[in-house]
């Protein structure tokens, strides 16, 4: 759990982390939709999907290093219910520490995760993300709360397919349309779900009502 390739750790163990942005908003997506929350998106990503909407975010290095105890205080004061931790991949990093602490805050806690890296901290909500070219590990499908597949093409269907049969049987399933092509995809995940009906649509909601 490196913010660097080259295996230095400067996070003191996840006392500080690379953070690219943070603040209050209302979830957009999945299981959440609706919800205020206090998003922290961390930088760093070692997945990189050609389709990123934050693509910024990969390098690490571009981002300052952030007490954590400091991110806790601006969340509680935000008076949000919870905090959502995502990324970049936020995986990359121990976030034992950070959990921690927004727990002893009163704050729920949700992960969302590509699932690439160590499952660590201690989380209310665990949203896995998987990507085909990069795949989770299996504690994350173990996990898992929620499952959600983004749908670029016809073909990541079949991807849905196999990450639904390594879950839980009470993980939630959310197909997700890219959002570039989401007037293409929508009429193929809203015939998948009705041929399907264990999984549900999810949109980018906040970008239809114009927050972050």
């Amino acid at each position: 759990m490196n913010v660097y390739s080259n295996g230095e750790d400067i996070t003191q163990g996840g006392w500080q982390l690379p953070l690219a942005e943070a603040f209050y908003s209302i979830q957009g997506e999945g299981y959440h939709s609706g919800q205020a929350v206090y998003f922290i998106r961390l930088a760093g990503c070692s997945v990189r999907c050609h389709w990123c909407d934050s693509k910024e975010t990969w390098n690490a290095r571009n981002y300052p290093l952030v007490d954590i105890n400091n991110l806790a205080a601006k969340a509680s004061d935000a008076l949000a219910p919870a905090v959502v931790v995502t990324g970049g991949e936020p995986t990359l990093y121990n976030l034992g520490p950070v959990s921690r602490i927004f727990r002893e805050k009163g704050l729920q806690t949700y992960l969302e995760s590509s699932g690439t890296g160590a499952l660590t901290g201690q989380w209310d909500w665990i949203c896995l993300s998987p990507k085909e070219q990069h795949p989770p590990g299996e504690a994350f499908y173990e996990k898992a709360d929620e499952l959600k597949v983004i749908i670029y093409e016809r073909k990541d269907l079949q991807w849905a397919r196999q990450a639904a049969g390594r879950v839980r049987p009470n993980t939630l399933l959310y197909l997700q349309p890219e959002w570039s092509r989401w007037p293409e995809m929508m009429p193929v995940i809203v015939d998948y779900v009705k041929e399907h009906p264990r999984w549900r649509v999810s949109l980018q909601a906040h970008k239809f009502m114009q927050v972050p």
